[in-house]
């Protein structure tokens, strides 16, 4: 199954619109605006939290919970590397997933037991962060897409807090 995932540009707090590839309206995200660290509900159109996000500030590497109801569903864990980024998702009863690929650059591939189950790739051409999602079948739509929005986060904070010195000569 093939999605579109948009990031909303002028919006208070963190918003995505995600669509299928008929291009109907399928999901939501939409962040808290003022919270300790990020919080997301991922819904569907008609309102109804499918998942919420928590991003756990106290870790070392960039964490996220991903809860279905009060249960912990799935956690996203990016490892603190001195080479490529890692990212590790532990699924409650699931074997877990690992993401591999370019993350700044929006193109990565999820991966169980070393097979592509997913795959992320950014469209340049569009004003604001737009995403193509193939998932294969069997896979949970929600967890991935909640997953893609999660590193998005991850490489926004890493962009945002990158600076550059001034040169003294």
């Amino acid at each position: 199954m093939r999605y579109i995932m948009k990031q909303q540009l002028f919006s208070w707090g963190d918003k995505y619109t995600i669509q299928n590839e008929q291009q109907l309206d399928v999901y939501q995200v939409e962040g808290k605006v003022f919270s300790l660290g990020h919080q997301l509900s991922f819904q569907d159109m008609n309102g109804r939290e499918l998942v919420s996000i928590r991003q756990k500030l106290l870790s070392w590497g960039a964490t996220y919970e991903i809860y279905r109801g009060a249960d912990l569903y799935a956690v996203v864990h990016k490892e603190l590397t001195f080479l490529a980024p890692k990212l590790s998702i532990e699924v409650q009863g699931e074997e877990s997933l690992e993401v591999q690929g370019t993350f700044l650059a929006h193109d990565y591939t999820f991966l169980r037991s070393q097979q592509s189950v997913a795959q992320v790739s950014e469209q340049w051409f569009t004003f604001a962060d737009t995403y193509g999602v193939d998932i294969v079948d069997g896979m949970d739509p929600v967890l991935i897409l909640a997953c893609t929005v999660i590193i998005d986060e991850i490489m926004g904070d890493q962009r945002s807090s990158v600076s550059i010195m001034p040169t003294i000569s």
